[in-house]
């Protein structure tokens, strides 16, 4: 197996270099088809990065853009469907966290503004609206599909039923990668997310008035937050307003690159590392002045929309989440930080503290 140096970690541009945030842009192709010290370096590579920054881009990640550009379209017609239709789909619980959710019904927040999220909800409400897609064949916990109403409501199941298992397969190589980088067995992991219990989360910010964001300057999108589970999946529109809270406290612009799936990781992935992996907070702002067509210039009184499709990945549900071995002990003069939880659990408090 291939040392650790730091010579054998796999060269990266950044896509993000500022304000001390460098989130590197890597090519995760070798992971599968290269020679053992390829997979092995970009497994470095990428542990690397979340241990940093917790973020990443990849690219040759195995997901064509050809499906990417199929799952936006079918997200752009479900959210172009009437109101009622949508509404009768909506989401119900957060033991089922499937469904509909209307603009304005989740503010995201970090872990330190729970006691404050309804003050917040009703001062800055989150402009957004998404649809939530867990797996399939959960008693009692079914999936809302739009396919009983027409027949493009079949052709939105069938869609993002196959990108929920592609999302499933790169999870698994992802885990992988970081298993190897923090010198586990590669599928140390595997046991853990075989049952597959993501989310897919399809998003609509809709088109919103300037004078919005100029009347209140702490609207946004999407509140600041980290994320619930291991690693989470992000693809973005052309548009942008994704930003990054960086080591200085500042928001820094996650621009986006072509082809590439933004990956960033969860804080129950920094809870099982022990914090050596990093949750890193974000945002969803009003996007950037001169990113990608429409996005907002002098002449225009408006921000466009933008849509954008994030894979949450979470452990099976049932499995029990404690500290991995590596990261606390002697060895390393750091101390264990978390008592054991599952996955269902950590995930439940979560989602309750945030609807």
């Amino acid at each position: 197996m291939a040392s650790n140096s730091p010579q054998e970690l796999q060269p990266a541009s950044a896509a993000v270099d500022h304000e001390d945030l460098k989130i590197p842009l890597i090519d995760f192709g070798p992971f599968f088809t290269g020679t053992p010290s390829d997979k092995h370096a970009v497994a470095l590579s990428v542990t690397e990065a979340f241990k940093t920054s917790g973020f990443v881009y990849l690219k040759s990640h195995g997901i064509p853009p050809s499906v990417v550009s199929k799952v936006f379209a079918s997200s752009a017609r479900f959210f172009a469907r009437p109101q009622s239709e949508k509404d009768s789909l909506s989401w119900k619980s957060p033991q089922s966290n499937r469904g509909y959710v209307a603009i304005g019904r989740e503010k995201l927040i970090t872990v330190d503004d729970t006691d404050g999220v309804d003050t917040l909800r009703s001062s800055a409400p989150d402009i957004k609206e998404t649809m939530e897609i867990g797996r399939e064949g959960v008693e009692g916990l079914p999936n809302r599909w739009p396919d009983h109403l027409d027949d493009e409501g079949k052709e939105f199941k069938e869609t993002m039923q196959s990108f929920f298992e592609m999302g499933q397969t790169l999870h698994k190589q992802i885990m992988q990668a970081i298993a190897l980088g923090m010198n586990l067995p590669e599928h140390f992991f595997d046991d853990f997310i075989n049952d597959g219990d993501n989310n897919l989360r399809l998003l609509h910010y809709p088109p919103v008035s300037k004078e919005v964001f100029h009347k209140n300057p702490n609207q946004v999108r999407a509140g600041e937050h980290s994320d619930y589970g291991s690693v989470t999946l992000l693809f973005q529109d052309r548009h942008g307003g994704l930003q990054v809270r960086s080591p200085k406290g500042t928001f820094v612009d996650a621009t986006p690159i072509a082809d590439t799936i933004v990956v960033n990781a969860g804080d129950l992935l920094a809870r099982w590392s022990n914090d050596t992996i990093k949750s890193t907070r974000h945002r969803v702002i009003q996007p950037p002045m001169g990113v990608g067509e429409d996005s907002g210039d002098e002449t225009s009184d408006e921000y466009p929309a933008r849509y954008s499709v994030a894979y949450f990945c979470q452990p099976n549900l049932d499995k029990v989440i404690e500290t991995l071995p590596g990261t606390y002990g002697e060895e390393t003069q750091v101390e264990k930080k978390y008592s054991a939880i599952t996955s269902g659990e950590y995930l439940l408090q979560r989602l309750t503290a945030t609807y």
